[in-house]
């Protein structure tokens, strides 16, 4: 397995122990990816997983620039444009140091906003 599929699968079996129910995995549209669909309560999150085993460049928080955020909602919207009425939202990142081990998992909660 890839460490990247790896750490999507740590990082949703993390959030379903906080108490998020799995949505879908890996949603694909032309406008990109997003790693974890979930629900906390009445809202949707988004959530965008990353792995980085080194600190360089800033890390993994620092992957997630605007270009990817605005990649991020566009995939959001598309989802959403499937969806009524369309649920409170939010956008949460995922960062891992490793790929297993969910006590090396940064969750950020309201990473970026949607709009």
């Amino acid at each position: 397995m890839k460490s990247g599929a790896q750490a999507e699968q740590t990082a949703a079996r993390f959030l379903q122990r906080q108490g998020l129910q799995l949505v879908q995995a890996n949603y694909r549209c032309r406008f990109g990816e997003i790693d974890l669909i979930l629900r906390d309560g009445a809202t949707l999150v988004f959530a965008e997983v990353r792995l980085r085993s080194r600190a360089d460049f800033g890390g993994a928080a620092a992957s997630i620039d605007a270009r990817k955020q605005h990649k991020l909602i566009l995939a959001a919207q598309h989802y959403l444009s499937r969806v009524s009425p369309v649920p409170p939202c939010r956008f949460d990142a995922l960062l891992l140091a490793q790929a297993s081990g969910e006590s090396a998992i940064e969750w950020v909660k309201g990473a970026f906003e949607l709009g």
